[in-house]
């Protein structure tokens, strides 16, 4: 009985502390490794953050959601994506071929891209008219055949428009259009010494 009891009180601990720990991960927050170049300068490939399931997405923050279904190309039901959020629901969005952004006929300040050509290169879609003349979200919808459509080139209700902050290489909103709000996982918050983790945690529009 004694042993039990030795047992028992290493082990109970043990159980509850797991159990916590699960309860956390399924509730809270969860661990993710940033996949790819698509949140250069800010996010590296391989870099680990934390997502608070529990944080509203705002404009600019750096969500982290479920890409199956979202994107037509991604096979795997497991895919997660870490993008920007650059529309809210009801938010209008315009992108000059110059590199500058317009949401709700405001200029954004992109601070957390590193220089001009990262805000230009890439930005538009290939198509003549494009280069020319910048996107919204009505001309890509068109261009890209999206499934869900803007009206009034404005974010639909229950929906995202995200970016990737390396415009160049990033398979963002541009492309597949909007994200579900049923499809967000979490908002990412870096650790403070990882590099340029104000542009993460602090940035506003």
């Amino acid at each position: 009985m004694k042993t039990f009891k030795n047992i028992m009180s290493w082990v109970l601990p043990i159980v509850i502390g797991l159990g916590l720990a699960l309860l956390i991960r399924q509730f809270w927050f969860t661990m993710v490794r940033v996949d790819g170049t698509s949140m250069q300068p800010n996010l590296q490939n391989n870099e680990r953050v934390v997502a608070f399931k529990t944080s509203k997405p705002k404009a600019g923050s750096v969500v982290v959601f479920n890409a199956f279904g979202v994107d037509p190309d991604q096979t795997s039901k497991d895919a997660v994506y870490v993008k920007r959020v650059i529309g809210m629901p009801g938010d209008t969005v315009k992108y000059t071929n110059s590199g500058k952004l317009y949401v709700n006929g405001k200029l954004i300040k992109q601070t957390y891209l590193k220089n001009t050509f990262q805000q230009t290169t890439g930005s538009y879609m290939a198509n003549s008219h494009s280069k020319v003349t910048g996107w919204t979200l009505t001309s890509l919808a068109h261009d890209q055949g999206w499934k869900v459509k803007p009206t009034n080139n404005k974010v639909p209700k229950g929906y995202y428009f995200v970016l990737g902050d390396h415009r160049s290489v990033s398979n963002d909103g541009r492309y597949w259009g909007f994200v579900p709000k049923s499809k967000m996982i979490g908002v990412v918050k870096a650790w403070p010494w990882q590099n340029r983790h104000q542009y993460i945690n602090s940035y506003q529009p």
